[in-house]
């Protein structure tokens, strides 16, 4: 879209510098210095063409050369122009071209991002056509057409800019809406995995309590024990599971061991591959723990993604009772 905007632009400002040049030769009274008239002319091309289409590598600002010399051809066409003609023939049809083509140069700058120097070669512009035409010819003879060119050029592209900001802005507001969809939509469907794994553990405990009115057997009141901690441990610490970890609490439990799960977000950033190891070195811990009691706790710490600590029956306001302490590192040693 911006290329074939390009395009269309610089076919334009080609065909007006061209028409301007063709309306310059087209003298209906010859010059006392037809000379200085062509080099006018050839100045004029040689700028505005130069301004067109030189570029500027990674930019579509106008490089400055180009600008300096649309500068000095603002500056040096209305003189050249003017001292090829007598006074009396200064105001003819033919003899005030400069007037639209140094506006249209001025325009070609301002596109071009380069404004100051649009605005200087307007105000050399004005200078020059109110010096050798007078005030009132200058602004009746084009004058106004080429100030309002140039005013309605740097609207634009002042418009355009802020068209291009809001499209980026937009662009980015789409790409966080979607993203934001896309994690609600994997947190939906982590939801409906909790809730099916929580009716597969608690379903049948649930049944079995209704079905007896609550009247359980041993065996049953340990089901339901072990039911509660897994959806306890499903519920708190989720992130720290697989299959290996749940079977590994299980036994654990089985062995009468009270164990406690919390997941305070010390694996976020931790990316899969070191996930599934820092989990599977957590069932190997377990699996070997001798204790009473074990607490797994994943902090938000800079080092330790998972510590597992291990008290006796009597420890559990004595530090010295401790007797089992692992630490598991986010990234691997």
């Amino acid at each position: 879209m911006r290329r074939t905007v390009r395009s269309m632009t610089t076919a334009l400002a080609l065909g007006f510098a061209l028409y301007f040049a063709a309306r310059a030769i087209w003298w209906v009274q010859q010059p006392t210095a037809p000379l200085l008239m062509v080099a006018g002319i050839l100045l004029y091309l040689a700028a505005t063409l130069t301004a067109i289409l030189s570029s500027q590598a990674g930019t579509s600002r106008m490089p400055l050369g180009a600008a300096i010399l649309a500068l000095i051809a603002a500056a040096g066409v209305p003189t050249v122009v003017s001292l090829a003609l007598p006074p009396e023939m200064r105001t003819a049809p033919f003899a005030t071209w400069y007037i639209g083509a140094i506006g249209l140069l001025a325009v070609v700058c301002i596109v071009r991002r380069s404004p100051l120097f649009g605005w200087m070669i307007l105000a050399v512009l004005v200078v020059s056509a109110c010096a050798y035409m007078g005030f009132e010819n200058a602004f009746t003879l084009g004058l106004v057409g080429s100030l309002t060119w140039v005013v309605i050029a740097q609207l634009l592209v002042l418009f355009w800019d802020r068209a291009v900001r809001d499209t980026e802005r937009l662009a980015d507001v789409q790409q966080a809406a979607s993203a934001w969809h896309s994690t609600q939509v994997v947190r939906q469907k982590e939801r409906r995995v909790r809730a099916q794994r929580a009716l597969v553990i608690a379903g049948p405990v649930l049944s079995r309590t209704v079905a007896s009115h609550g009247e359980l057997t041993d065996e049953e009141r340990l089901a339901a024990r072990l039911a509660e901690g897994t959806l306890r441990d499903e519920l708190r610490g989720a992130g720290l599971l697989n299959d290996a970890v749940r079977r590994a609490i299980a036994d654990a439990r089985m062995r009468g061991t009270v164990v406690t799960v919390f997941d305070e977000g010390g694996l976020e950033g931790i990316d899969e591959a070191r996930l599934a190891e820092i989990r599977d070195e957590l069932a190997e811990v377990l699996q070997a723990a001798r204790t009473n009691r074990l607490i797994i706790r994943a902090g938000r710490d800079e080092q330790i993604a998972v510590t597992v600590v291990g008290r006796d029956a009597g420890g559990a306001h004595d530090d010295d009772a401790v007797d089992l302490w692992h630490e598991i590192r986010r990234t691997a040693s």
